[in-house]
């Protein structure tokens, strides 16, 4: 009977000691880790972004950050915004919207970042948005031109860019007031980007009481083209606008050559990455025209262009030069002047604030401006050709 007590007073003890051991680790560990410090008290100004740095769309991602990366380093070495140095955070999305969503949870529940730049997409910005208001978190300078970041008005979305709408305008006032043509087939991706694009098409033509000749699609991620391409080719179309990525746009450009010759025009918007389509086409990017949301990267009568260009050469040195990092680096280097002109403790609220308040930044000769919540940003639009080499389209 004394045995059995002082066995079960020996198991108490025990599984008291256990208890008391794990509670001391625990008590270790949380005074081994480090103090929570919120975004607006650190040394460091902490930014995220999720874009796609895998997948057939990863040399989008890839030239975004490259340009937020030439910009935030050229912003550090010359002291940072009011002695804090910024530090760019991005994660993988492959241009996939869950993905999205998982990597925006992480940077701002995890991360604690200051703000979201330099997004890359219209799906998956679409998929983060229910996000940037739950949060109340900036998101900055997203490389899209979707009608849906726009209208509504989203108080935490900081667009930079030009519209699709306004992009595909500019493509059709080309292909029917300047060259005269009137039968205009669309091939889009099948999703809100696409859909985007399509829309603007449809908008730009119907203001000159046209209608599409003809329309096929594709899946995102994909190259699967043909089907898209057998639909829009039951008409003959004299110009054919595109609203995807490089990878599918430039095979459906190559494929119609081969398989429908014939004299006819391509045009697409920004978001396909002109230098990636070039390089991709070859010698098929022939009468292939893009639109363009920012100043022309090998303008060296613009400032901002040449510093641009001296920032990629030192800090991105194996990055081309082109239309998508120089968006990225104007999203790092207007970011920072916003910043700098926060008054006091930088916080997300005052940073919107002071953007609308002192409502004009020029970065460089390039005017930027928030003044008004109708139309803000770049006020540049304007087309390129890109065989054999990407230069402007002079107006006619």
């Amino acid at each position: 009977m004394i045995t059995s007590k002082v066995k079960k007073h020996k198991n108490t003890f025990r599984l008291f000691s256990s208890f008391l051991i794990q509670y001391l680790c625990l008590c270790l560990l949380l005074s081994l880790s480090p103090t929570f410090v919120h975004a607006s008290d650190r040394s460091t100004i902490l930014l995220g972004q999720s874009c796609a740095l895998s997948g057939p769309a990863r040399n989008l991602g890839f030239n975004m950050r490259a340009g937020l990366q030439a910009a935030i380093a050229e912003i550090n070495d010359k002291g940072g915004v009011k002695g804090r140095t910024i530090q760019l955070r991005s994660k993988d999305d492959g241009y996939e919207p869950d993905k999205a969503i998982k990597n925006t949870l992480e940077l701002i529940q995890d991360d604690q970042v200051f703000l979201l730049i330099g997004e890359v997409g219209t799906p998956t910005s679409k998929a983060v948005l229910p996000l940037i208001d739950k949060y109340k978190i900036p998101f900055f300078a997203p490389l899209t031109g979707a009608e849906l970041l726009r209208t509504p008005a989203h108080q935490y979305v900081i667009n930079i860019r030009k519209s699709y709408y306004q992009e595909m305008e500019a493509l059709v006032s080309h292909l029917t007031d300047t060259l005269g043509m009137q039968h205009i087939s669309c091939f889009y991706q099948n999703d809100s980007y696409g859909f985007a694009g399509l829309e603007g098409v449809k908008r730009a033509l119907g203001k000159r009481n046209m209608q599409l000749t003809s329309m096929g699609s594709y899946e995102r991620n994909t190259i699967a083209v043909m089907g898209g391409m057998k639909s829009i080719y039951k008409k003959n179309p004299e110009a054919i606008l595109l609203v995807g990525t490089y990878a599918a746009c430039s095979e459906f450009i190559k494929l119609s050559k081969v398989k429908y010759p014939g004299k006819r025009m391509f045009g697409n918007i920004s978001f396909v990455g002109t230098k990636s389509l070039q390089e991709a086409l070859g010698h098929y990017g022939e009468d292939v025209i893009v639109s363009q949301v920012v100043p022309f990267p090998w303008d060296d009568t613009l400032p901002l262009v040449t510093e641009y260009r001296y920032a990629m050469t030192k800090y991105q040195r194996n990055t081309p030069v082109g239309f998508i990092s120089l968006e990225g680096y104007i999203a790092g280097k207007l970011f920072a002047a916003i910043a700098e002109a926060v008054v006091g403790n930088l916080t997300r609220e005052k940073f919107i604030q002071t953007m609308y308040k002192v409502g004009e930044f020029n970065l460089g000769g390039v005017k930027i401006q928030f003044n008004t919540k109708n139309d803000p940003g770049m006020d540049t639009i304007g087309l390129t050709t890109i065989y054999p080499t990407i230069q402007k389209l002079e107006k006619r």
